[in-house]
């Protein structure tokens, strides 16, 4: 998931200080003057679907809608994290309220034109979505749409350290160099990146999104994983297995 550009998002962001439950909004002020949009935000979601919780938005309008889409079940971050895959409306007059009957209707009255929906995921697991606004209709260019990817992965990697901050000490540490320094969670890690055969990088996200997806704290799963009570693989719910049975 890491890249130069993710990895230059978290270190500008996590250098401003400010605490680390301000993380979101920082990443959604630092996108909104990054890209041609108008709003930002950034809402948590289950394998229900919304979970009601907008970690961040960058104006009342844009913490407006994504609190409706939680309130109607419709929307583009609701069919982006449904799907896996981004959810483009560069003209929400011409199509949106075909596609999302009732949430259309109220994006045109807000007076936004165009909508880019980006699922946070990690494997099978629903993390949340970063929502794009703009006032004007019209697609994202080439370069644009790269960099809002490397946002929704940089938000994946936030949402994912604010689950488990308590563990862990300092934000810059956290998010632009070794995530954990506990001997159980490297050793955890390197049995993931061979089960999987991912990187360290990918193999850290991989048990901090399990973690997220239930409840637990990054320590206690990783503690399951060195004791082989927990392997990781590519199935459909939640990408895990668990085997209290193996050598």
């Amino acid at each position: 998931m890491r890249n130069p550009r993710v990895a230059e998002i978290l270190s500008v962001i996590a250098a401003r200080g400010d605490g680390q439950g301000a993380l979101p909004a920082r990443l959604c002020a630092e996108c909104l003057s990054t890209l041609p949009v108008s709003g930002v935000g950034v809402a948590l979601m289950t394998a229900d679907g919304p979970s009601g919780v907008v970690l961040a938005a960058t104006d009342g309008r844009a913490r407006q809608l994504e609190e409706l889409q939680f309130a109607l079940g419709e929307g583009p971050c609701v069919e982006a994290s449904c799907s896996g895959r981004p959810v483009l409306q560069p003209d929400v007059t011409v199509a949106g309220s075909a596609r999302w009957p009732r949430f259309g209707a109220a994006v045109v009255d807000a007076g936004v034109h165009a909508i880019f929906a980006f699922p946070l995921r990690v494997g099978a697991i629903r993390v949340g979505v970063l929502d794009l606004y703009r006032d004007t209709p019209g697609p994202l260019s080439a370069l644009d749409l790269a960099d809002a990817l490397a946002f929704a992965d940089a938000a994946t990697v936030v949402v994912l350290h604010l689950q488990d901050h308590d563990e862990h000490g300092g934000v810059n540490s956290a998010l632009t160099g070794p995530i954990d320094s506990q001997a159980v969670i490297h050793q955890a890690t390197g049995m993931i990146t061979i089960q999987l055969g991912v990187s360290l990088a990918e193999a850290m996200l991989r048990l901090r999104a399990h973690a997220y997806a239930t409840g637990r704290t990054v320590s206690a799963v990783a503690a399951d994983v060195v004791d082989r009570q927990l392997y990781f693989d590519d199935s459909e719910p939640g990408s895990t297995t668990t085997r209290r049975d193996r050598p």
